[in-house]
């Protein structure tokens, strides 16, 4: 099956929207293929001001309406436990919500930007996903990763090297508790990397401590910015540690 098979075959979907490189590809085609398409993107604690900031940019790029609904992550306390399914209770959360929404607008299919490349197995929250039948357009046409970012930079859209971004809740370790008071320590230390040119790396927190996660090919530059990586971070954490392994490239 092809996406022009699929939105052949489902004219009107609500689709979960985050910004990133697969949900906006799924929007980019959807439009493309003819479909009456809404998307709706979730706001929460557990998402980064920028992320919400690009959902909105690409919305408008593509003449596409967009619903921002508000969700209160941390009133369930299955998710801010942090187990190690904690996952599957924020993703339960979220589409209950857009669900909702997308039912009282007249729509009735539900579809998500999960790709063939993502391992079921090991994602808590694709199980939440399959209990509420949400469709997974990209995962069923069979597209990679790798496959999406060739399309998307073929139709010109900017998300096409945008690297992947995990919600904040994943930078505190499972099962301890996740508090907004976190969230934001996080969120303001990646957003200091973001200004010195980093990119594709994690502020993990470790009992009081940060530590950094970046590629490899970033380590040497973060080191001749010690001074201002150290000076920014120790704002909000006792300790600055660097994972000298890096993140895969």
């Amino acid at each position: 099956m092809t996406l022009q098979d699929f939105f052949h075959e489902n004219r009107q979907v609500a689709l979960g929207f985050s910004g990133g490189v697969d949900s906006t590809y799924l929007l980019y085609a959807a439009i493309s293929c003819g479909a009456k398409v809404r998307a709706y993107c979730v706001k929460s604690v557990f998402q980064p001001h920028f992320e919400l900031e690009d959902a909105k940019r690409l919305a408008s790029q593509l003449h596409a309406e967009l619903i921002v609904l508000d969700v209160d992550v941390l009133s369930d306390a299955a998710i801010t436990d942090n187990p190690a399914d904690r996952c599957y209770h924020c993703k339960k959360q979220i589409f209950s919500a857009i669900a909702a929404q997308a039912y009282s607008d007249g729509y009735r299919t539900l579809i998500d930007g999960t790709n063939a490349s993502d391992d079921a197995g090991d994602r808590p929250g694709m199980r939440a996903l399959r209990e509420m039948s949400v469709r997974s357009p990209l995962r069923e046409c069979g597209l990679t990763k790798d496959e999406i970012r060739t399309l998307s930079r073929r139709a010109g859209l900017f998300t096409w090297n945008k690297p992947a971004y995990a919600c904040l809740a994943t930078r505190i370790p499972t099962d301890e508790p996740i508090t907004r008071e976190k969230l934001e320590r996080t969120e303001s230390a990646e957003n200091a990397l973001f200004s010195l040119g980093f990119t594709d790396f994690r502020v993990r927190m470790t009992g009081t401590a940060a530590k950094i996660q970046v590629p490899a090919s970033q380590l040497e530059r973060l080191l001749e910015n010690r001074s201002a990586v150290v000076r920014e971070l120790k704002k909000n954490y006792s300790a600055v540690l660097l994972d000298l392994e890096g993140r895969d490239e």
